[in-house]
């Protein structure tokens, strides 16, 4: 076998649990500030292409 030892047997340290319990924040900070950026692009494109050539 690769990894004969039990995964269980490999308890893990205070630092990676208290890690993992507090979730991913910053994955979710990066998603936020990408799509806050996604949408500001929308509205400047929205109107500075299509309100000008509208009116």
């Amino acid at each position: 076998m690769i990894n004969p030892e039990d995964p269980a047997d490999n308890a893990p340290e205070p630092l990676v649990h208290r890690i993992v319990t507090q979730g991913p924040q910053g994955a979710v900070a990066v998603a936020g500030i990408a799509t806050a950026i996604v949408v500001l692009l929308w509205f400047l494109f929205y109107l500075l292409v299509f309100v000008p050539r509208s009116g």
